[in-house]
């Protein structure tokens, strides 16, 4: 047992840590913090900071522009904090660089931080007729433990992840020894959040006791699911909460190499964890006998191509040893032979967080988060229909409808909330009955879903839910590795007769067939991927059968998505007769004189939906 960390060393790093901190936020000293993780920089936060730089300059202000991750208000990006010299902190919302200019002006310049773009003051300072932060509907149900430092620190400065106690779990790590980080890890009761939710201490312990001279440990960061951007967000934002909960699993299992595995797809994300890994390394976080405690761990990053599988833990291993990635028959399991057939454990980004906040702030207060069975809290990404997009981290037992109505605000359009997919592309749809349901494993489970690594995709009743199972079943199907022949062909035939009920094709009897090659499918298939690839095809019968029916019996689409079943005509009372829809028809089947009502030849009408999509006057019906 180590007894602890090189004293001097670290108390040395704590003390340069909090200048540096004490540097960044000292009152009377006006700063700048602008989002620039993915989300932000796609809406043109690196143009906000070249216009903000490039403005201060010309009024001779001497304020520094940092930035900072993902505050989670991706709907309102681009997201500027702006913090005077009495450190009032006001943030920003949908910033543009024209805008940015005139923010700086009123709040630096004139001392008026009220502006209309003000959209909530951080801590604790107020300002008249501005909301706080703490109490904006998306934030106030929030409790954020993975996510604590996203968009309040740099990302690429260590030393602002060790002012505000990060480390910290890991030097407590050291002083309690391997068995006892193991015991917080069981008593905090945190389980994987990578999607089975399998208990993070069982993991563990089965690799510490395996049998084997060299282990290693291995981060998945390979996020994959369509409208999810958990992991990328918490990479890009605070990469050293990660770094820290590799090092404690590490030592707690006797692994001294890690690998992080990230789809080379996540370029920022990549490049904010190569910096954080060299500035771990120069101030011997990582690296030979961290700190004099005789314990050593290195760490390497491995792109991933972005296959899909490679989610799965022994396709990843094959992945990392320059394999194809495929999966494997289980046993032997990761923890007895894994990489380079060495003991393995592997947990992912969100998982190795949770584990530095328990051992910084201990078990107890972690367990009286959440629910019974499943404790602590769990990161989405809200998606799709919804008012206010973005990333949340709530409690785990919060209901659907307070994630999809108090924080993200509901429907868009005054439409109605017809169903959301949790799980991401391998799990279920859930209706408007079950808004009520406790997000947790357990409920998700006997619901037909899975929590998944915290997809969330809300529809409303413009989708159409066969054709929303066909497009997530043709994504796995695109993805399945082809190993195994339950998955390669089942899900062909899975994805041809939804095919099928979308074109008018399909018979009665094809329902009694999803059913039966859905089931099948689940039960034989080799990997996690094909075990749940049917949820989506299976919720979908389950609740909105009604949609089937009128698919497969009466040739209509309730949701007119599905095109070569509607059928489109022109709606009088709000057709102008600007014969755009006419000019653009390719078969010609629009006719009608300028400034009166067209008419739509239906059986020239191929429904393609060009006129649908070109009318600016929605004067085109589709039934």
């Amino acid at each position: 047992m180590v007894s602890g960390v090189k004293k001097s060393n670290w108390h040395d790093t704590k003390i340069r840590a909090r200048k540096e901190w004490e540097s960044f936020t000292e009152e009377g000293k006006p700063r700048i913090l602008v989002g620039s993780a993915t989300c932000g920089r796609a809406c043109g936060s690196l143009d906000v900071i070249g216009a903000a730089r490039a403005h201060l300059k010309k009024k001779n202000l001497k304020v520094p522009v940092t930035e900072v991750g993902c505050l989670g208000l991706c709907y309102a990006e681009v997201l500027m904090e702006v913090v005077d010299k009495k450190g009032i902190r006001v943030l920003y919302s949908q910033v543009t660089p024209e805008s940015a200019c005139r923010i700086i002006d009123s709040f630096l310049v004139k001392n008026k931080p009220k502006h209309e773009l003000a959209l909530a003051v951080m801590g604790d300072k107020e300002v008249d007729g501005i909301n706080k932060f703490s109490e904006l509907a998306m934030i106030k149900p929030q409790v954020r433990v993975a996510l604590r430092n996203c968009g309040n620190i740099n990302p690429k400065n260590i030393y602002h992840y060790i002012a505000n106690d990060g480390y910290n779990g890991f030097v407590k790590a050291l002083e309690i020894g391997c068995e006892n980080i193991i015991k917080e890890i069981k008593k905090a009761g945190l389980r994987g959040r990578g999607g089975a939710g399998f208990p993070t201490w069982k993991k563990w312990e089965l690799c510490r006791n395996a049998e084997g001279d060299e282990k290693y440990l291995i981060c998945n960061a390979d996020e994959g699911d369509p409208g999810a951007f958990m992991n990328r967000a918490l990479l890009e934002g605070d990469p050293h909460t990660v770094i820290e909960g590799m090092l404690i699993a590490g030592y707690a299992m006797g692994a001294g190499q890690g690998y992080i595995y990230a789809r080379a797809e996540y370029p920022l994300a990549i490049e904010t964890l190569e910096t954080a890994i060299k500035q771990a390394e120069e101030i011997g976080l990582l690296g030979d006998n961290v700190f004099g405690s005789g314990f050593s761990f290195h760490l390497k990053i491995k792109k991933g191509a972005g296959a899909f599988v490679c989610g799965e833990e022994t396709a990843l291993i094959a992945s990392i040893e320059g394999n194809r990635g495929m999966p494997r028959t289980r046993p032997p399991f990761p923890a007895q032979k894994g990489l380079f057939g060495k003991p393995t454990n592997i947990n992912n980004v969100e998982t190795f967080a949770g584990v530095s906040s328990i051992l910084s702030r201990g078990s107890a207060w972690y367990s009286s988060l959440g629910t019974e069975n499943s404790r602590g809290t769990k990161t989405f990404s809200l998606a799709g229909k919804i008012v206010r997009t973005g990333l949340i981290e709530v409690p785990m037992g919060i209901t659907l409808h307070q994630i999809i109505y108090d924080i993200g605000g509901g429907i868009p359009g005054g439409n109605k909330f017809k169903a959301v997919q949790t799980g991401g592309p391998s799990g279920g749809c859930l209706p408007a009955a079950m808004l009520d349901l406790p997000v947790d494993y357990d409920n998700l489970s006997k619901a037909g879903s899975i929590m998944g690594s915290g997809g969330m995709v809300v529809m409303d009743e413009e989708t159409c839910m066969v054709d929303i199972a066909r497009y997530f079943l043709e994504f796995t199907f695109n993805e399945s590795c082809g190993k195994c022949v339950p998955c390669r062909l089942g899900t062909k035939q899975l994805l041809e007769i939804l095919k099928d009920i979308t074109r008018g094709k399909a018979k009665p009897a094809d329902i009694d067939l999803l059913y039966e090659l859905g089931n099948m499918v689940k039960s034989s298939s080799l990997c996690g991927l094909g075990q749940t690839a049917p949820n989506p095809v299976l919720t979908t019968l389950k609740y909105f059968m009604d949609e089937y029916e009128a698919h497969i019996k009466h040739k209509k689409c309730p949701a007119g998505v599905c095109r070569e079943l509607a059928e489109y005509s022109v709606i009088k009372a709000k057709c102008t007769g600007c014969t755009l829809c006419m000019k653009k028809c390719p078969e010609k089947a629009i006719s009608g004189k300028p400034k009166e009502v067209h008419v739509i030849d239906k059986s020239k009408c191929v429904k393609c939906g060009i006129c649908y999509d070109v009318c600016r006057f929605e004067a085109i019906k589709v039934e």
